[in-house]
């Protein structure tokens, strides 16, 4: 079984957190205005979202917030896994001693643990989903803000995304990028704040290198 930490970070990390923002939907920022007259060549611009997201203020704190709370749901695990294997090595231990339907009841018990700590560990993976966009949307919708109110002010008719992974943008005239413009402006704005409320009763991410419980049975 994966690592249910390093699967949540590796999502929080860069490509991911585009997921359900403008900044990712295409790669495009479109105008919020109708585009300069059909007589005028249209001003275009590009930015590399992996680089925004890289340095943009807020981020590291998301990580950090994800981090702690996954302290609680690495325990979580933990201890079912802890369980379901001494459960195991128990019966493993009295199985020559048992009749054949006690056999049958215990290992019926241990699959319906199994299945118990499967179902935990993929609804946790969920709530971790939930719980990383959660945290990440104020920050993207920063992003977002920026990236429009340049649009905006310079006049461009839209902004491609060239750190995109669909590879909107193949090649580029490095002048029109305004990367560093926007991570200036973010670093200058407000701070956003990355502790929104806090997540629903119950783990939501999984933990650090928690591996399936043995799986040998009699």
């Amino acid at each position: 079984m994966r690592s249910f930490v390093h699967a949540a970070l590796s999502a929080l990390a860069i490509s991911a957190l585009t997921a359900g923002t403008a900044l990712a939907q295409g790669g495009v920022v479109p105008p919020a205005t109708s585009s300069p007259s059909s007589s005028a060549t249209p001003k275009i611009a590009y930015v590399n979202s992996q680089k925004i997201l890289a340095e943009v203020p807020g981020r590291s704190d998301a990580e950090a917030q994800m981090q702690k709370e996954m302290e609680g749901y690495r325990a979580e695990v933990q201890k079912m896994s802890d369980s379901l294997n001494a459960l195991v090595s128990a019966y493993n231990k009295v199985e020559p001693t048992l009749s054949a339907t006690a056999k049958a009841t215990r290992q019926k018990d241990i699959q319906a643990k199994e299945s118990a700590y499967q179902q935990r560990v993929q609804q946790l993976e969920q709530q971790a989903q939930q719980r990383q966009a959660e945290l990440m949307r104020p920050i993207m919708q920063q992003i977002n803000k920026v990236i429009e109110q340049i649009r905006s002010e310079d006049g461009y008719a839209m902004v491609f995304d060239a750190g995109n992974q669909a590879g909107v943008v193949v090649a580029a005239d490095s002048s029109l990028d305004i990367t560093a413009k926007v991570i200036q402006r973010l670093k200058t704005a407000a701070p956003v704040s990355t502790t929104p409320q806090k997540p629903p009763t119950g783990p939501a991410n999984k933990p650090l290198g928690a591996t399936r419980p043995d799986s040998s049975r009699p």
